[in-house]
């Protein structure tokens, strides 16, 4: 019998820095797991030189996505989760100048950054998002180890194993789900919501003190990055001069109450006190978009959702519920929004991909509108079916999304396709809560099987290559 992937919402939705999860959180997690592999070997203090080579899509658009910095970090031992993001730029800045790494936060080998990292443009068979190290040992000896960083921070070897966080031996889900047609036979079986389905398969791997206590830290690190980029004005780096608007949009919408606040939370207490207009609708989830998605932009940290490139869209459609749709919302609704819109992310990973190096921003963007979508269904009151179809919606209507960043950088169209993901998210859910989803015409299984098919016949040049469409239309000297 075929074994069904557990895929948790905590696979889904993780807490990273920022520009990209395929191309920064998954070099950084890869790092990460080439240490844990010399110590598992007890070569580690034997190490004295390492060299990062870089191939395919983590190659063409490395360096907008400051694959060879992460990539550095986690050699150095730092975690995407805890790591203190203002001092990023310190730390690498004093790895060029001294020509030395601090490996694993334990011994300093000679590493000279504009050497040791190698961008190779040929692309290795099993995934276009491949990195290899090589150490060599004091004795001669070279080790190479190979990962592949397959989207949404999810890094594995060519072994093909399991995509899977915090779960170490392969276990079995109460509720097995591969497709949507599982997912719905299991909720009219049990007479459940989708989000109640989703909550005993989390139950099965942590207890519900857990489940709440991480759900809660991915909710305030969601508030936190868009406080962050709705507070911070300039420019982004990279050489794009593009001028951040997050700040400028919210100051507009807040008028004289911007300000009046000195946390996140009191800053959403604000906005819920304001009577908005439709366009008002449209520009504060823009702005909270937006805000997400320029904290990625620099550095920052931020949610995958499924990934860093789309990290905007679902936390700005959760605060579009907060603030414009229900303001008694309540933790357990976004708890259920988050359950909901992690499982429809896994569909997508199961079924197809989250990885823009395979499947284009269709993959990215396309999905997380989806999620966004099905998990404000619910919230809204609609069925599972409802819910289904509205993600259904959401992706239709992104099929064929080319991946294209202008410099290989994560802003442009990046930024605004968080935006556009969000009011489509919303649009959708609205669609399918009007409509008898039990008629629909267009299963979401049928589209993710599409999208898979879009995303295998898509050009190469349209993934994340920068190879094609607005990166070589638009170049760092146009702007």
């Amino acid at each position: 019998m075929k074994k069904i992937e557990c895929i948790s919402v905590f696979d889904m939705l993780k807490i990273g820095v920022g520009p990209s999860s395929s191309h920064t959180l998954g070099p950084w997690r890869a790092s990460q797991r080439f240490i844990k592999e010399l110590k598992s070997d007890k070569v580690l203090n034997q190490v004295e030189a390492l060299q990062v080579n870089l191939y395919g899509s983590l190659s063409l658009t490395g360096k907008g996505h400051a694959s060879d910095i992460a990539s550095v970090l986690g050699l150095c031992g730092f975690d995407p989760v805890t790591m203190d993001t203002s001092i990023i730029n310190q730390e690498i800045d004093a790895i060029k100048k001294s020509h030395q790494l601090f490996l694993d936060k334990t011994q300093t080998i000679s590493f000279n950054f504009d050497q040791d990292i190698k961008f190779h443009k040929q692309f290795l068979d099993f995934h276009p998002n491949g990195i290899t190290y090589e150490a060599r040992l004091r004795n001669g000896k070279l080790i190479s180890s190979s990962f592949y960083s397959i989207g949404g921070g999810f890094v594995v070897k060519e072994e093909r194993e399991n995509a899977k966080q915090n779960i170490e031996d392969f276990k079995s889900f109460p509720f097995s789900i591969e497709k949507a047609t599982d997912l719905l036979s299991f909720c009219q079986q049990e007479q459940k919501l989708i989000s109640e389905i989703v909550l005993e398969n989390e139950r099965s791997l942590r207890t519900d003190q857990e489940i709440d206590a991480q759900l809660k830290q991915i909710w305030n690190a969601m508030l936190e990055s868009i406080y962050i980029g709705a507070h911070t004005e300039g420019e982004l780096p990279g050489g794009l001069n593009v001028t951040r608007r997050a700040a400028k949009m919210n100051k507009k919408l807040l008028d004289n109450k911007h300000n009046t606040y000195s946390n996140p939370q009191e800053w959403l207490e604000t906005i819920r006190t304001k009577e908005v207009k439709f366009r008002q609708i449209l520009q504060w989830v823009s702005c909270f978009a937006i805000a997400v998605n320029e904290v990625n932009a620099s550095l920052g940290r931020v949610v995958t959702a499924p990934t860093n490139g789309s990290s905007g869209t679902l936390p700005a459609v959760m605060m579009y519920y907060m603030t414009i749709e229900n303001h008694d919302a309540s933790f357990e609704d976004l708890k259920r929004f988050m359950l909901v819109a992690g499982e429809i992310g896994s569909l997508f990973k199961k079924g197809a991909t989250i990885s823009a190096a395979m499947g284009g921003c269709q993959a990215e963007i396309g999905v997380s509108s989806a999620m966004a979508a099905g998990g404000l269904t619910e919230l809204m009151g609609g069925t599972p079916e409802q819910v289904l179809m509205a993600s259904e919606i959401a992706m239709e209507h992104h099929l064929g999304l080319t991946c294209d960043p202008i410099a290989g950088l994560v802003q442009i169209p990046c930024i605004e396709r968080n935006a556009m993901g969000a009011i489509k998210a919303i649009n959708a859910a609205e669609i399918a809560i009007e409509s008898d989803a039990t008629k629909a015409k267009v299963p979401l299984d049928k589209v993710i099987e599409t999208m898979w098919e879009t995303a295998q016949d898509m050009n190469t040049k349209y993934k994340e290559t920068s190879e094609g469409g607005l990166a070589i239309k638009v170049s760092l000297s146009d702007c």
